[in-house]
């Protein structure tokens, strides 16, 4: 009888499935049908993976049959068989190796052949052999003489090196030898907060935290929240240990996934990195879980199985009973909550390494720069006498394409997505007008479909659009470093290593620059148009603007040249803008902090929402209304409570030609929340309207629109 966790074929209909074995219930029906195959003598899924999909499952309302086919790799979930690919090795045999040369000499290839094998004892792999320019045919006439022979070998897991070190370690501070002695005394399950500063060797911390547990021979699962850092990562990690590291993230083709999921699995992996899905990994031996940049929001899956990888990686390490290290410069506001309470041991790096000094951060007022220039002279003055010292700039803008928006001037109209509330994005390089939201792409007008008038122009600006007046303006290589100019494999990789040459450069990027990344003559950052994050409705837009300009200025100085940052914002008497340019994230958290104790919003409360998408705005508010019913006596001011806020058309009503509304789910304590949760889920399944939408629950969501 399969066991739970195995993977089965079962009949479905007319079709055969793969699906994976929960229990083993006694049955009467009749009509069910046995199971056609059993893939998997022992579980694919072990017992304590099962465990998290099941804790995910119910913590995040969603199916666990779903989240089950979520973490399979998909040669898996297609039923291929759960092994490594074998590595193909051609040996000469004991009989061949008594063969004379001179018996072959009517057959020069069989000859070379075989000579190359009696001096390669080991075997050869086929790579090798066709290096060495060894026929195919040669091999198997030697094959069928029962000269030489083709093996399988599966791979084994390596012996532990005497020394996991490739390298020597770097000198640390003292801030960083107290933070790394802390993690290394840790006992079982013990999460850790590493706050700190940009540049402070929070990465150094990870590496020397590391060290033993590898030692012991013991595993290590690192999070990264992008694709983007991966390379890096990887590179400087192999640099540093003399053991396997693998990688995990959506870039690698099911055969690579599924050999790394595997490598992991077996233990043949020790170190491995990867995005938010890596916390599904299963591991042999797991000594230490490490979430870098534990603040971002790419760590949340915002679309399916809307789980949060940091949240999981404390879940594991419990499960696990090791330690959890959540490392950033500017911690997410729970975390610091966390501790704040002690619930979290609070390790804090407040210099940066090597003696380096923080950057100051000027406001530069902007209220009266043109909508048509994006630098202020100030800033494009700074920018040129950097490079002209023959430094480097980089200036930061958040959007991408030439411009946001294509207008007439004659009747005011603008070029709208017609799928979304949105206007669509101007990408002059692609001639093209594309919308960021649905991806919806069209020509750019010649004369305005409203008026007919050809005064058309473009309004605001995007990295596209700076990468021109920069080029215009510096003396030097400008390099945009966006998702439109990094599509093709490998060319990220290009764009950094061109950067850290250290040569004259002014770099231009969105996010993507904002975080992880080492710039040694990076000396002035500009950054522009964060203004919008500050005056938010959303009540996390002035923390995630905070953490993304003091993640940006944290690129400059990081080294032996002292570091500028100009901000450019039209609301400089903000609070907030004020705060966050003073550059201290803490006295603006415990700002933020206290509005939403006020409030009763996270970490001082618990949120839910329920969303909805249908083809009219009447379907989708009508569905929540109906979901929404049963349950309206739960708000009230008990501590127990649970308010129910909406439903109300989302902040973006339509998106990808389906309108949108959403019904808001707060609470003081969890389980009043889970409890309403669980109930309005089972109610809403069973309504007739729910066919006539798609709707989903996103549980703690991290974004409200």
């Amino acid at each position: 009888m399969p066991p739970r966790g195995a993977r089965v074929e079962v009949p479905f209909g007319k079709r055969i499935l793969v699906g994976v074995v929960h229990d083993h219930q006694p049955s009467s029906l009749k009509t069910l049908k046995p199971v056609k195959r059993v893939l998997d003598q022992a579980p694919i899924i072990d017992d304590r993976l099962y465990a998290l999909c099941e804790w995910a499952a119910g913590y995040y309302h969603h199916p666990l049959g779903e989240v089950l086919n979520f973490v399979l790799p998909t040669l898996l979930r297609q039923g291929q068989a759960a092994r490594p690919d074998a590595e193909i090795r051609w040996r000469i045999t004991d009989r061949g190796r008594h063969v004379t040369t001179d018996r072959l000499k009517r057959a020069p290839r069989q000859q070379e052949a075989l000579a190359l094998l009696v001096e390669h004892p080991d075997g050869l792999t086929p790579a090798m052999l066709e290096a060495l320019s060894v026929s195919r045919p040669a091999l198997q006439a030697l094959r069928e003489k029962q000269w030489a022979e083709r093996e399988e070998l599966l791979p084994q897991v390596p012996p532990l090196p005497a020394d996991v070190l490739a390298e020597p370690a770097l000198s640390a501070s003292p801030e960083q030898r107290l933070a790394i002695e802390a993690i290394n005394q840790a006992s079982g399950f013990q999460p850790f907060l590493l706050d700190g500063v940009t540049g402070s060797g929070k990465t150094e911390v990870y590496l020397q935290a590391m060290a033993p547990v590898l030692a012991a021979g013991r595993q290590v699962l690192v999070l990264v929240p992008e694709i983007g850092l991966t390379p890096q990562t990887l590179r400087r990690f192999r640099q540093r240990f003399a053991v396997p590291v693998t990688v995990m993230h959506s870039g690698l083709n099911d055969r690579e996934r599924l050999e790394a999921w595997l490598a992991a699995g077996e233990g043949r992996a020790r170190i491995i990195i990867g995005t938010r899905s890596a916390i599904f990994t299963p591991l042999q031996a797991p000594g230490l879980i490490i979430v870098d940049e534990a603040h971002d929001g790419s760590l949340k899956q915002q679309d399916g199985f809307r789980y949060h990888a940091r949240d999981l990686a404390t879940w594991r390490a419990r499960q696990w009973n090791i330690p959890v290290v959540h490392g950033s410069a500017t911690p997410a506001l729970e975390t610091l909550h966390l501790a704040h309470t002690d619930r979290y041991q609070w390790l804090r790096l407040r210099e940066r390494a090597g003696g380096a000094a923080l950057p100051d951060i000027e406001l530069l007022d902007a209220r009266d720069a043109a909508p048509d220039a994006p630098l202020l002279p100030s800033a494009l003055t700074a920018i040129e006498d950097t490079v002209r010292r023959g430094e480097q700039a980089l200036v930061f803008l958040n959007r991408r394409g030439f411009a946001p928006v294509i207008l007439c001037r004659d009747c005011g109209w603008q070029a709208e997505c017609p799928r979304c509330d949105s206007v669509m994005t101007w990408h002059r390089s692609l001639s093209q007008l594309r919308c960021h939201h649905c991806d919806h792409q069209q020509r750019v007008p010649r004369r305005c479909p409203e008026c007919g008038s050809s005064n058309l122009i473009d309004a605001g600006a995007g990295t596209e659009k700076l990468e021109a007046l920069l080029s215009d303006h510096c003396q030097a290589p400008v390099v945009r470093i966006d998702r439109d100019t990094t599509r093709r494999k490998g060319s990220l990789d290009a764009k950094l290593a061109e950067i850290r040459g250290g040569a004259p450069a002014v770099l231009v990027g969105t996010q993507m620059l904002a975080k992880g990344h080492h710039f040694p003559r990076l000396s002035l950052v500009v950054i522009t148009n964060l203004d919008a994050g500050f005056l938010s409705a959303d009540f996390r837009g002035p923390e995630q603007a905070a953490q993304l300009l003091l993640q940006v200025a944290g690129r400059a100085g990081r080294k032996d040249l002292r570091g500028r940052v100009l901000l450019q914002s039209r609301h400089t008497d903000h609070h907030l803008v004020r705060l966050a340019a003073a550059g201290d994230y803490h006295a603006l958290a415990d700002t933020l902090l206290e509005e939403r104790r006020m409030a009763g919003l996270p970490p001082f409360g618990h949120l839910a929402l329920l969303r909805c998408e249908a083809m009219s705005m009447d379907k989708a508010l009508a569905f929540l209304d109906e979901c929404a019913a049963p349950f309206l006596q739960h708000s009230n001011v008990d501590d127990d409570s649970v308010n129910l806020l909406g439903p109300a058309p989302a902040p973006m009503e339509k998106r990808a030609g389906r309108y949108r509304a959403q019904l808001l789910l707060q609470a003081r304590q969890r389980p009043a929340l889970h409890g309403v949760l669980d109930a309005l889920v089972r109610h809403a399944r069973g309504l007739p309207s729910a066919r006539h939408c798609r709707w989903h629950v996103d549980v703690d969501p991290t974004e409200m629109v």
